[in-house]
């Protein structure tokens, strides 16, 4: 983005550069100070070259060298803002200050809802993915999308163009039981489709601690270790007492009566003696996945 710096524009492109300021204003938390409002501390901070960031460049350089007006620059980058559809509002600028486009999250949506909202989603970006998503909403995404692909036991939809480039590092996806492969699945797949590579290790419970013991090797090698557990929720504080990296837990409902639907499993992980692990919410393997993409992300940076 050296091209871009402040001696080598000329009056229309800083006109443009004026209003991405705004732009950077707006689409920030209150309260931010004046130096992470300014365009170019967020565009210096991605790491991940997206579509929204590349129409972005493009479109400075069509104003810098006359080829487009700054009154058609400025629809242009109102298109990337904020799409009303009525029934949802879809962030544009998602892509330009995470590295990924909003996500969908399925529950409640009609199949006619989600193939509206990624229809905007995909006007601006390459990549799509949807959680909790039926088969029914597949179906409809499908034909929108001949490229969306269903992930089942994650119950995901993901539709790629463009696959972004695997960076460093390693994310290793552990689950204590079979039955939680759903939770665990839908982590790999967010965090797969965010550009990261993905171990999977699978029915490694406390119940045989031995399967665990074998790995850790593997486990040592990863830059973040997402853990996935029901029951008694003990897999999480185990694995953190073993290696050197953050552990993001994912407590889930599998369990009998006194499980609670995985509050039992919840507050076993927010009250381990075992240091660096982070909880989120039951069943929550898309957080999981998202946060430890960032964390990779980091990592990758060294």
């Amino acid at each position: 983005m050296a091209v871009l710096g402040r001696e080598t524009l000329g009056t229309k492109t800083r006109a443009v550069l004026s209003l991405l300021r705004l732009f950077a204003a707006e689409i920030t938390a209150p309260g931010w100070g004046p130096a992470k409002r300014d365009w170019r501390f967020q565009m210096a901070s991605a790491t991940i070259e997206t579509m929204n960031e590349t129409k972005l460049a493009g479109l400075l350089d069509d104003v810098k060298t006359g080829k487009r007006s700054v009154h058609t620059a400025l629809k242009q980058l109102k298109s990337l803002a904020t799409h009303d559809l009525n029934f949802a509002r879809v962030d544009g600028h998602r892509a330009l200050r995470k590295g990924f486009p909003e996500v969908i999250y399925c529950e409640g949506k009609t199949p006619t809802q989600v193939v509206k909202i990624a229809s905007s989603i995909l006007r601006h970006n390459d990549n799509l993915l949807a959680t909790r998503a039926t088969k029914e909403t597949f179906r409809a995404v499908k034909r929108a999308f001949p490229k969306a692909r269903y992930h089942e036991p994650a119950r995901a939809i993901t539709v790629t163009r463009k696959a972004l480039p695997k960076r460093g590092g390693t994310i290793a996806v552990l689950c204590a039981g079979t039955t939680d492969i759903s939770v665990a699945e839908e982590a790999v797949i967010t965090a797969d489709i965010m550009g990261n590579r993905v171990k999977r290790f699978y029915d490694v419970g406390v119940a045989g601690i031995h399967r665990l013991l074998a790995l850790n090797e593997e486990l040592l090698d990863a830059s973040v270790l997402i853990v996935v557990a029901g029951m008694e929720g003990a897999l999480p504080s185990v694995v953190a007492g073993l290696v050197d990296k953050p552990v993001i837990a994912v407590p889930t409902s599998v369990g009998y009566g006194a499980s609670f639907g995985g509050i039992a499993a919840l507050l076993a992980m927010l009250n381990s003696c075992a240091s660096g692990i982070t909880v989120v919410n039951i069943n929550n393997g898309f957080g999981a996945g998202y946060a430890a993409s960032l964390i990779n992300q980091l990592a990758s940076l060294r």
